[in-house]
C-alpha cells in the first residue's frame, strides 16, 4: 500500500524540526561548520527525507526499513544535541525542547511502523 508522505502527521512534524535545528545551529562556532553543524543539519533532512523515500517504495516492508532508518537519524540528532550542549554550543533551554520533540517524533514514528508491521 502507498502512503502519500505530504499526508503524514510524522513526515510534516519531523520536516518543522529541520528548521529548527538550521536555526538553532546558526551560532555554532565557524570551526564547526563542517563538524557538528552539518552532521546535525543532515541527520535531520534525513528524517523526513527518509519517509518520504520509503512511501514512494514498493510497499510496507521498504517503507518499514526507511522508517528505521529515519529512526535511527532521530536518535543520532538527539546524542548530536547533547555534544553540543557539552561543548556549550547551543544551552539546555535550546536543546531541551528539540529533545522533547525528537522523542516524541520517534513515538509517533514507532507507532506508525508498527502499524505497518501488523497491517
Amino acid at each position: 500500500m502507498r502512503h502519500n508522505f505530504r499526508n503524514l502527521a510524522i513526515w510534516k512534524r519531523s520536516r518543522k524540526l529541520v528548521k529548527k535545528i538550521y536555526i538553532s545551529t546558526r551560532d555554532f562556532p565557524e570551526e564547526e561548520r563542517f563538524g557538528l553543524t552539518s552532521q546535525l543539519r543532515r541527520a535531520a533532512v534525513s528524517v523526513p527525507s527518509n519517509i518520504a523515500e520509503g512511501c514512494g517504495r514498493n510497499g510496507n516492508k521498504e517503507l518499514i526499513q526507511f522508517c528505521h532508518i529515519a529512526t535511527g537519524s532521530l536518535c543520532e540528532i538527539e546524542t548530536q544535541l547533547l555534544l553540543s550542549e557539552d561543548l556549550d554550543f547551543l544551552p539546555v533551554e535550546t536543546s531541551t525542547p528539540l529533545i522533547d520533540e525528537i522523542i516524541e517524533i520517534r513515538k509517533m514514528l514507532s507507532g506508525f511502523t508498527n502499524k505497518l508491521i501488523n497491517a
